[in-house]
């Protein structure tokens, strides 16, 4: 027995110290990141052949020494205790900026420079310097089209959605999402007008906002968020909790949701009726709120369902797609969700994938259940969506029964 129970802590100590190597390693990386994100682009458009006139190099590279320190800086200014809006806008911005010259910095200082070598075009100097314009050309180009994209409103994408269980009486019934506007320190109280104006000419049964409205209090985003009581829909408008809304007052949200009429659906369902047939539309808090120490805040599957009739159809909000494990368990047939952003600037969605089941899209998770994930209505801190648009969903809902008749 005791030889056994050695070989077994000998076994246990083999595993946890990879383990705990990579917990440590782990720490370091919001240390290590920045400088990554600001030393490569530095080294490919300076250092590596171009031989610029030393003022051009001491200057370049002060300039991503300062921003180096800058970022980081201006980040936890902005959105700390304080949020200074101003110090926001600056870090996020960095931040943008400085994924993208890096991304483009890595990519065509690779690329670039092989073709152009296979190609016999230029010399060591001439081909540096020729990777250096055209890694700043493309990040310019990206970035201008990133911010028109963010700041735009976005365009509708529509879909049908089929429903094994859906009854013929609720054929056609039309669910519009919003997800994730993110209301910061950019005041984007116009665009949300007329991101409500565009929800309401689609003339909704039910219009969906699956969370993380805000960075900022709701007293704080109040004049930004209000539009939203100014949406349409025939049946009901319902709401979620983010993960962003724990980073501040989440009930705060709640409340202020309830105040513009949308219905908070926290671990609880409302029925959607038509020509006979029954929907339930069930919502559940984010994951993230039994850890927030918001008392009363959590994701409760069963708490949402408890009251509804098993054999009806279930249209679920959770904002984020990871929930899917949980609602295929229990057999939902649709969960709608957000937080993604679809990576919002390209590749980053690489590194959401390692996070959650799907990007962006419908997807298909157990025997019958559907995950339909937003790319986002808004964005979140940098100002710019390159190769991820945002949009404002339409689901068609549609029953096989009335399918087969046509």
């Amino acid at each position: 027995m005791t030889e056994t129970s050695d070989t077994r802590s000998a076994a246990g100590g083999a595993q946890e110290a990879p383990r705990s190597r990579l917990q440590r390693l782990m720490r370091y990386i919001p240390l290590i990141a920045p400088v990554l994100l600001w030393a490569v682009p530095c080294w490919v458009l300076l250092h590596t052949g171009q031989h610029w006139p030393l003022p051009v190099t001491l200057t370049g590279t002060a300039v991503f020494a300062l921003g180096l320190v800058a970022m980081p800086l201006a980040m936890v200014r902005g959105h700390g205790r304080r949020q200074h809006d101003g110090a926001a806008i600056v870090g996020d911005t960095l931040l943008g900026s400085i994924w993208v010259l890096f991304t483009w910095s890595v990519l065509l200082g690779v690329l670039l420079r092989l073709a152009l070598t296979a190609a016999g075009v230029g010399e060591g100097q001439d081909r540096a310097r020729i990777v250096t314009w055209a890694v700043l050309g493309v990040a310019v180009v990206l970035l201008a089209w990133g911010y028109a994209e963010a700041r735009r409103v976005p365009r509708v994408r529509r879909l049908d959605v089929e429903l094994p269980r859906l009854g013929a009486g609720l054929d056609g019934t039309r669910v519009v999402l919003i997800t994730d506007t993110h209301y910061g320190p950019l005041d984007r109280a116009r665009w949300s007008a007329r991101v409500c104006e565009r929800v309401n000419t689609l003339e909704a049964d039910l219009v969906c906002h699956t969370g993380d409205i805000a960075d900022g209090t709701a007293e704080r985003r109040r004049a930004q968020a209000a539009p939203l009581g100014t949406v349409r829909a025939t049946r009901a408008r319902v709401y979620v909790t983010g993960n962003h809304e724990y980073y501040t007052e989440a009930q705060g949200w709640v409340d202020l949701m309830d105040e513009l009429g949308w219905e908070p659906l926290r671990n609880r369902h409302l029925l959607l009726e038509r020509g006979g047939d029954s929907l339930v539309v069930a919502g559940v808090d984010d994951v993230t709120a039994e850890s927030s120490g918001l008392a009363g805040h959590r994701a409760h599957l069963a708490g949402a369902l408890q009251g509804a009739d098993p054999d009806l159809p279930v249209l679920l909000l959770a904002h984020q797609p990871k929930f899917i494990d949980r609602a295929a368990a229990e057999g939902i047939d649709l969960q709608l969700s957000g937080h993604t952003h679809g990576g919002q600037i390209w590749p980053f969605h690489h590194l959401v994938r390692l996070d959650q089941p799907a990007v962006a899209g419908l997807s298909h998770h157990g025997p019958r259940t559907l995950l339909y994930t937003s790319r986002g209505t808004g964005f979140w801190g940098p100002p710019f969506r390159v190769f991820a648009p945002s949009e404002i969903t339409l689901l068609v809902l549609r029953s096989p029964q009335t399918s087969a008749l046509s």
